[in-house]
């Protein structure tokens, strides 16, 4: 009896992930406090981000916020950070909890406007590089004024749905197949007919997916409201929305425009995992779709879609002028919404959430990371290293050093701990006003370009990860870095030299 209640339990440990995944897990809750008692904390506090980032690249074995809140427990009962240092690490990302409680649930009541409209952009623009250029344009232009996240949900919300029209159709009988993304299984089978379609498909689906993020990535580095962190540097460096652009534009728009460049080689190219074209039996699926829905439109789906569009053009004007913190614009987007459109049961609602709040409760789990990385000290080598450079070296360091630091752990925590620093040194006179200011555009950018190598070094990228299209599409953490590599490569390249020579 004890045996086989014993297995019961060994058995539920972490579900059906696989049993190496689960013994290498307990392997580490069992290295973490001997490290600790033998090689000190600084070391351990590596150990354990190592181990966190390994949680993070099997996401697709085991959803990380299981693997990595066992390790935050852990880091909390051993001393390496406290609950206080957490919740002001939350207190500080405050915002972005907001944006993915309540953004990511506004775009949800939009799906059937954004399917729409991106529907006929599939249809219409027949060049994969040109869809692809569409792609990584519109998500940095977007990006630019609204936040990085919001783009990428939307960018996921389409892909999933693209995704469950023709999975309908590919999927072997009997299988209840909703639009809803949940009801969507990754490991169902398809018909033999279409495998072949529904791979090359996939593949498809993840390079306008990584496209997509990039463009993020690019349109978020030039604005003050494109990520989280850019409204961290412009209030300490006392910089509006125009200063900030153009601080920011001998660096942001040439490496716009060597991403867009970098964007039409892969697809021409057909390297890293791009060039994958839409098969010509899913177009058809898809434009049989479409048709079968405009006319099977009613009076009242047509009134739900102006009015989805009405509050997208708020939520762009509330979001560009900055109105009200973007989690507050996303739940007056799911009230109005909701109101006009008659959602008015709970369970219904309940839906918007399902998407967000996993990855909102993986983000917190992350931020007890960030605090362990905090308390330990663990990037002050780093910091003291690049601080004590030449003056004439020390832009170029930073972008470095930001970069490599914001690829391992959370851009906006590397770029907050040396924005403070930089800070520090200009009130106590170390550094003149104009190095300042060319720090911080350092910082920025570093934090903002190299980072894509890696899912964990942007929110959007990990999102995107951990998101419901992700395994649908087979997008997992290696594969992520692969794809995003040459962009790495070109971002990075040519960011520090506009640091180093245009600034």
């Amino acid at each position: 009896m004890a045996s086989t209640l014993a297995h019961a339990f060994l058995h539920n440990f972490m579900g059906h992930a696989p049993n190496w995944y689960k013994q290498t897990i307990v392997a580490f809750l069992i290295l973490n406090p001997l490290c600790l008692w033998l090689i000190g904390p600084y070391v351990t506090g590596w150990l354990l981000v190592a181990e966190f980032i390994f949680t993070l690249a099997m996401a697709l074995k085991c959803y990380p916020l299981l693997p990595g809140g066992l390790l935050a427990i852990q880091a909390l009962l051993m001393g390496m950070t406290t609950p206080e240092a957490l919740y002001a690490e939350m207190l500080t990302n405050f915002p972005v909890i907001l944006l993915l409680m309540f953004m990511v649930a506004g775009i949800y009541f939009m799906k059937s406007l954004l399917l729409l409209v991106f529907t006929r952009i599939l249809l219409g623009v027949r060049s994969k590089s040109a869809l692809a250029l569409l792609f990584c344009l519109t998500a940095a232009v977007l990006s630019a004024f609204l936040d990085a996240l919001t783009v990428t949900a939307v960018i996921i919300s389409v892909a999933v749905g693209f995704y469950s029209v023709y999975h309908k159709v590919a999927s072997a009988p009997p299988k209840n197949h909703a639009d809803s993304p949940s009801q969507i299984n990754a490991d169902d089978e398809p018909l033999e007919l279409h495998r072949d379609d529904l791979e090359v498909f996939r593949a498809f689906l993840r390079s306008l997916l990584m496209h997509g993020a990039i463009g993020t990535a690019l349109g978020g580095v030039a604005t003050l409201v494109g990520e989280p962190q850019n409204l961290l540097i412009a209030r300490t460096a006392g910089w509006d929305f125009l200063t900030f652009f153009q601080r920011m534009a001998p660096v942001s728009l040439p490496v716009l425009l060597a991403g867009l460049c970098t964007c039409v080689v892969l697809e021409k190219t057909a390297l890293f995992g791009y060039g994958a074209k839409l098969p010509r039996n899913v177009r058809r699926v898809l434009e049989e779709f479409a048709e079968h829905e405009r006319h099977k439109r009613t009076h009242a789906q047509r009134a739900q879609l102006i009015i989805q569009a009405i509050v997208a053009g708020l939520l762009v004007l509330g979001l560009a002028f900055h109105i009200a913190e973007v989690g507050l614009i996303g739940l007056l987007a799911i009230v109005l919404m909701a109101t006009f459109n008659g959602v008015t049961d709970e369970h219904q609602i309940g839906k918007a959430f399902q998407e967000a709040l996993p990855f909102t409760s993986l983000l917190v789990v992350f931020f007890a990371i960030v605090a362990v990385i905090h308390q330990q000290h663990l990037f002050s080598p780093v910091i003291a290293w690049v601080l004590a450079q030449p003056e004439a070296a020390q832009p170029g360091m930073f972008f470095i050093a930001n970069g490599l630091l914001s690829m391992i752990s959370d851009n906006v925590f590397v770029a907050t701990v040396y924005i403070s620093e930089i800070k520090q040194a200009l009130d106590a006179g170390s550094i003149s006003r104009e190095h300042f200011e060319l720090l911080a555009i350092s910082i920025n950018t570093g934090t903002n370009l190299p980072s894509v190598a890696t899912p964990n070094g942007q929110a959007a990228f990990l999102f995107l990860l951990t998101s419901a299209i992700a395994p649908l599409v087979r997008l997992s953490y290696g594969r992520m870095v692969i794809m995003a590599f040459p962009y790495t490569l070109v971002m990075g390249g040519v960011g520090l030299f506009a640091v180093v020579n245009w600034v």
